[in-house]
């Protein structure tokens, strides 16, 4: 019995040590080859960049070979890593240009862009969770109305909680642009609220 609770304790310490553990530590470990570190690191950002590539390219498959490549990426080059930026910034980076990528191979497609809007975003957000005749739907809605530079704005700064200087690296823009684009996107989207019926949020 104490060795169980001896392995458990062990086994608590070890999870507890690898949360602890900071990003910028984990890609030294990952240029050392280490896989555990590159597991951890995988764990600890798969799902963002999922729902980041998924929300530009509407399609999952897609998107989860990207994130596939973009972790790929990242045990080849994670020691190039320069700690200029966020490693979060720096995975969304990567995963910016393999989506632009990707949906530069898809234009040569005959797609249907009303049915590439009906696409189901299936990715695990409070959003999907809920039925879509509420509030939150309706701002999903009108949310994938806007251009799509005003609509990476809003992605990175509300669901991703990146800065004005964080998503400007990641789309490669000065600041000044960033700042521009979110007055001009929140203005669109607080004119497409108001005409969905929803004020409150338009304010």
């Amino acid at each position: 019995m104490q060795n169980v609770i001896a392995i458990n304790a062990a086994a608590r310490q070890g999870i507890i040590a690898a949360q602890a553990t900071s990003d910028e530590m984990l890609l030294e470990r990952i240029a050392d080859g280490d896989r555990t570190a590159m597991h951890t690191l995988y764990a600890r950002h798969n799902v963002r960049v999922y729902r980041f590539v998924l929300r530009s390219l509407r399609d999952a498959s897609a998107a989860e070979d990207i994130v596939s490549q973009v972790f790929l990426d990242v045990w080849r080059t994670a020691g190039q890593f320069e700690g200029r930026s966020q490693v979060s910034t720096w995975l969304l980076s990567i995963a910016r240009f393999k989506a632009l990528t990707a949906l530069r191979q898809r234009r040569h497609e005959d797609i249907d862009q009303e049915n590439v809007r009906e696409i189901a975003d299936d990715a695990d957000t409070p959003e999907t969770s809920l039925d879509r005749s509420n509030v939150s739907a309706i701002l999903r809605a009108c949310i994938d109305k806007l251009s799509p530079a005003h609509r990476e704005i809003i992605h990175l700064v509300y669901y991703h909680e990146k800065s004005v200087e964080e998503a400007g690296e990641i789309i490669g823009i000065p600041q000044s642009t960033v700042k521009t684009r979110m007055f001009y996107a929140r203005k669109q989207l607080a004119e497409l609220l108001k005409g969905a019926g929803v004020a409150t949020l338009a304010a």
